[in-house]
């Protein structure tokens, strides 16, 4: 009896293949996440950094203190609730067919002043805010009462914050002081005006206009004055003092970037130097200045990296604190060449 082998063929190679699925797809490749992130953040630090260097600029903080503070009193000024002020006259004359005729002067010149106290007093309060439904304590502030000497006219005044409310507790009050009959028997009160003045008083546009304008004056010029102080000296002192902070003792040539022969000089420098120079910028906004600098002396791109001598790019103006600590960060054995001030 025979046995039938059945042997399976393995291919050429002599091994088995497996395939899996998705085999022969090219891997992605991964994208370049983090140098994007870097890029972003580096660009959101110099724009940032720019911004405060221009805020650091006494024209500029005088500029920004006004406007901030004349807008926040002009919109103080406006925000504020309407306030209307409602007006009458009360006038003292003497009481008809009385014998105290005689004594109406006296008696005048000794119980109007009383009206003032009158017009406040509790119980004249408590019912004109009962009629108009305004608060006692907002009430009582807002009442006053002016004499007019030697005539026997008073004139009361209240605000409220609406035209209703004032005109009916100015009349209320008047009405209650009419009643109270301080005059009597020499003389009485009488009601001058049957409908009371009410003007607005509050908010004063033109006033608060001329208040924001002369806030925003006084303090743009404080802010400009007090930022020209704290730069401290400018120029080539503020330079020196910065260099020799950073422990640079050899003299160096500060030079203008608004000097047309700047790049002559700073060539007839470089020369002088006999190796190649770097130029670098003292803040990261000065970057681009620093490289369009670079770009218009002798071309040693590929010896910048082991230069030993640098041009340094700041800012002009101010105490130069960023080129100082630019300076003092270089190696003990690189030589500054020249300070352009940009």
């Amino acid at each position: 009896m025979k046995t039938t082998t059945t042997t399976k063929k393995r291919p050429p190679n002599g091994t088995s293949v497996r395939r899996s699925p998705g085999t022969g797809a090219k891997p992605a490749t991964p994208e370049p996440a983090a140098t994007t992130t870097a890029s972003a953040t580096t660009s959101t630090a110099t724009t940032v950094h720019t911004a405060l260097s221009v805020l650091r600029r006494p024209i500029v903080a005088g500029l920004v203190a006004a406007v901030l503070v004349g807008g926040l009193v002009l919109l103080v000024t406006w925000l504020r609730g309407d306030r209307f002020e409602a007006r009458v006259g009360l006038l003292a004359g003497p009481a008809p067919d009385t014998a105290a005729g005689s004594q109406y002067g006296e008696v005048v010149s000794l119980t109007l002043p009383a009206l003032v106290e009158l017009a406040r007093s509790p119980s004249v309060i408590r019912d004109a805010a009962a009629a108009t439904g305004l608060a006692r304590d907002e009430l009582t502030d807002g009442v006053s009462v002016e004499l007019v000497p030697a005539s026997g006219l008073a004139r009361l005044a209240v605000t409220g914050p609406s035209p209703e409310q004032s005109g009916a507790a100015v009349t209320a009050i008047a009405r209650a002081m009419i009643d109270a009959d301080l005059l009597a028997p020499a003389g009485a009160l009488r009601l001058l005006d049957e409908r009371p003045d009410v003007t607005r008083v509050a908010p004063d546009r033109p006033l608060g206009l001329g208040l924001a304008l002369a806030a925003a004056a006084v303090a743009g010029v404080s802010a400009g004055a007090l930022r020209h102080l704290r730069r401290g000296p400018a120029g080539e002192p503020a330079v020196r003092r910065a260099l020799a902070a950073a422990g640079v003792r050899q003299p160096v040539t500060t030079l203008s970037a608004a000097d047309p022969e700047l790049t002559g000089r700073l060539r007839t420098l470089c020369d002088a130097a006999a190796r190649p120079v770097r130029v670098l910028p003292a803040a990261p906004d000065l970057g681009e200045r620093a490289e369009e600098l670079a770009a218009r002396l002798p071309d040693t791109a590929g010896e910048r990296e082991a230069s030993d001598a640098v041009v340094l790019v700041a800012r002009a103006g101010g105490r130069q604190e960023e080129l100082a600590v630019v300076a003092g960060v270089l190696p003990g054995d690189v030589v500054v060449v020249a300070v352009v001030l940009a």
